[in-house]
C-alpha cells in the first residue's frame, strides 16, 4: 500500500469515472485501474463497484476512502512541517469564497496579502458553500471565506465582520424617496434573488420574513444567477433586490441603481474565515485574517462617517 495508490482511490471515489480520475491524477486510465485493483487484491475487499457506465464505492470502500484521505491529509502535514522551520509563508495558499463574497473581496484582498506575505502567491477559487465545504474537508482547498453558521467537524472558524444588506431598485422607484426601507414593504415588491444553491438567498429570506409569504408567487420572485445579473436586471427596471454592501461599495456600476439601508434592527450577515484545525500554517491564516481585516478598514472608516 503506498501513498499514491490512496490517493488514486480517493480521486476516483470522487469522480466515480476511471477516466477523469486518471487525468486527475496525471497517469494513464489502465495505470490506476491497475493500481486500484492491486489495492484491492492487497485489502481482500472490493472497493469499487464497476459497470459500463459508472464507477460506485461500496460501503466499505467508503470507510477506506475516508480513512485514505486522513492518511494523506497527515502526510502532507509532515511535509509542511519540514518546511516549518523555513518559511511558512513562502508556499501558495489555497483560498476558496461563496459567490457573493468572493469577486468583490478577491480584488482587494490579493495587493493586501502580497504586501503582508510576498512569497505566498494565492490560489483562489469561487463557489458554493457546499463545494467549498467538500473542498476544505479532503485537503483542496486550505481556508475559506463563508457567511455563518457554518458548522463542519475538525475545522476552526473565525467570525471576521457583519456586512449589512441593501435594498437595490432602479433609481426612479417610488422607494427611491424613502432615506430607509421598512423590510415589511418589499414583500409588495417584484423581488429579484439569487437561485437555490446560494446561501445568501437564504440568508436575505431569513433576515427579511415578509418575503417567505410571497416566495412560491412566481409573479413577485423572480431568480438570477449571480448579483451582477440582479444588479443589471434591476438597473432595467424588472425589479427590486437585496444586496449585500460589499457587492454596491466602490462598484463602477453602482450609479445605473438606487441603494438605501434598511430601518433598524438591519439585516445583516456574519462573513468568516474557516480553516482545517490540523492545517500545519498557522501563520499563513493568520496574515489572511489581517489581510480581509485591512480590506474592510476603508469600509469601516465610511460607515462610521
Amino acid at each position: 500500500m503506498t501513498l499514491t495508490e490512496l490517493r488514486y482511490i480517493v480521486t476516483l471515489a470522487q469522480e466515480q469515472h476511471f477516466g477523469h480520475a486518471a487525468e486527475r491524477c496525471y497517469v494513464s486510465q489502465p495505470t490506476l485501474s491497475i493500481a486500484v485493483k492491486k489495492l484491492e487484491e492487497e485489502l481482500g475487499v472490493a472497493l469499487f463497484e464497476r459497470s459500463k457506465n459508472a464507477v460506485r464505492v461500496t460501503p466499505v470502500g467508503e470507510k477506506v476512502v475516508r480513512q485514505a484521505q486522513k492518511v494523506l491529509e497527515q502526510a502532507e502535514a509532515v511535509r509542511e512541517l519540514a518546511k516549518e522551520g523555513k518559511d511558512q509563508l513562502a508556499s501558495p495558499l489555497r483560498v476558496g469564497a461563496i459567490y457573493t463574497i468572493g469577486p468583490y473581496l478577491f480584488p482587494q484582498l490579493i495587493p493586501q496579502v502580497q504586501a503582508l506575505a510576498p512569497q505566498m502567491p494565492l490560489y483562489i477559487e469561487e463557489n458554493f458553500t457546499e463545494t467549498l465545504r467538500g473542498k476544505i474537508r479532503t485537503g483542496e482547498l486550505d481556508a475559506i471565506i463563508i457567511a455563518l453558521p457554518f458548522h463542519e467537524p475538525d475545522v476552526l472558524t473565525r467570525a471576521l465582520y457583519d456586512e449589512p444588506f441593501l435594498m437595490v431598485m432602479p433609481k426612479d422607484h417610488a422607494l427611491a424617496q424613502q432615506q430607509e426601507i421598512d423590510s415589511a414593504q418589499i414583500n409588495e415588491e417584484r423581488m429579484l434573488l439569487l437561485g437555490e444553491g446560494h446561501c445568501f438567498r437564504d440568508q436575505v429570506l431569513e433576515a427579511c420574513p415578509s418575503l417567505n409569504q410571497s416566495f412560491h408567487d412566481q409573479h413577485t420572485i423572480t431568480e438570477g444567477s449571480s448579483l451582477e445579473t440582479i444588479r443589471m436586471m434591476v438597473a432595467s427596471g424588472l425589479g427590486t433586490s437585496v444586496l449585500p454592501l460589499s457587492a454596491i461599495e466602490n462598484h463602477p456600476s453602482r450609479d445605473l441603481v438606487a441603494t438605501r439601508p434598511f430601518k433598524a434592527p438591519q439585516p445583516t450577515r456574519t462573513v468568516a474565515l474557516a480553516w482545517r484545525a490540523s492545517f500545519p500554517r498557522p501563520q499563513a491564516i493568520e496574515v489572511l485574517m489581517q489581510a480581509i481585516q485591512a480590506c474592510r478598514q476603508p469600509q469601516q472608516v465610511a460607515e462610521a462617517g
